[in-house]
This record gives structure tokens, sequence and C-alpha cells, in this order.
């Protein structure tokens, strides 16, 4: 069953920790099973693209709910989020690891489960670029069905713990995923 708008137009730390165990499915092809993400808040979180308002890259962030952010991390790596929140109201749920369950090819030198484990990773696994950025994943808003998020099997055991990889509101513990996964970004 797939996921609708309303299930994105809550607060960004609920929508994340849902968001583990449902599955992505990208242009009908590949599956992935959520296993980590980390959640971003609006102008009170100095770590969120949107910390400092709206920019022509955070803009999106700002709603409507049920959308991808996709920006370009150092010039190389692919980053892959779910708009959240109230329309006007900044929030996006960065998706850091994934286990393949279908259409996934591993790359050369890793092991499967470890072919989505990182957000570059993921995406270069799903071929999600640029080009993705503003697709809708919520089955019932209009335009492609590229993306698409259905619910899936709830991990036994969640873990919260800080962000990776940020200098700023580190004390957060806005970091959700399986502690029975084998495909997280970091154990």
């Amino acid at each position: 069953m797939g996921l609708r708008q309303e299930f994105f137009d809550r607060p960004v730390l609920e929508v994340a920790r849902d968001l583990l165990g449902c599955e992505l499915v990208v242009d009908g092809r590949a599956r992935v099973r959520i296993v980590e993400v980390e959640a971003y808040g609006g102008e009170d979180d100095p770590a969120s693209h949107a910390g400092r308002g709206p920019t022509p890259r955070s803009r999106l962030m700002f709603g409507p709910p049920g959308f991808a952010y996709v920006y370009l991390i150092y010039g190389v790596h692919h980053c892959l989020n779910f708009v959240t929140g109230p329309d006007a109201t900044a929030g996006a749920v960065l998706v850091r690891a994934a286990e393949p369950l279908s259409g996934v090819v591993p790359r050369p030198g890793l092991a499967l489960e470890q072919t989505c484990a990182g957000p570059g990773r993921l995406c270069r696994a799903l071929g999600v670029d640029l080009a993705w950025n503003g697709v809708p994943v919520a089955e019932d808003l209009p335009g492609p069905d590229r993306l698409r998020l259905e619910t899936g099997r709830t991990p036994r055991r969640i873990t919260a713990s800080p962000r990776i990889g940020i200098r700023l509101a580190v004390h957060r513990l806005w970091r959700f995923h399986d502690r029975e996964s084998s495909g997280l970004s970091r154990r």
C-alpha cells in the first residue's frame, strides 16, 4: 500500500521514525527497504539546509510535503530526502541507507547489503540524481510515477542517535536506524 501525502504532512521526527521499514520503489524496477534516516528541521535546526530560511537550494523543503528533495554534496554524492510537515514549514528526512530487495545490482567489491549503505551509495545504486529533485513520492500526488513509498515491515528495534557528518546541532538524536539491519551506513 502506497504512502499518501498525509503521511508526510506531520512533524519531521515522526515521519523519520515511521519511514523505517517502508519500501522505496524506483521506476518500477528497483525496490529497497529503508533502514536508516536522519531528520532535518527548519529555521530552528542549524544543521538543516533550511536553517537560514528559504534559499534557491532549500525552497523545496518548505513544502508542500510528499516530494523528493535531492541535492549534491561535496560536488560528488547525491542525497535523497523526503519533504515533510505542513506547507511553508521546512522539514525533510534524509534516507541514509536501505536494504536492496529487488532490482539492485551490487557494486563491484561490495556485498549486496552494502550497495545502498550510505546516502551516496543509495542514490548511485538507484540512479537518483538532481533530475529527481521535486518528484512526487506520495501516491496521491499527480506527476511521474518514478519514486513511490509503500508500507513495509516496521523494525523490531529502532535506535535514535546523533546525525552523522554535521558540525552544528550534533547533540540532537535525529538519526534513526533499524538496529538489526546489516545495511546501515555506520554501525
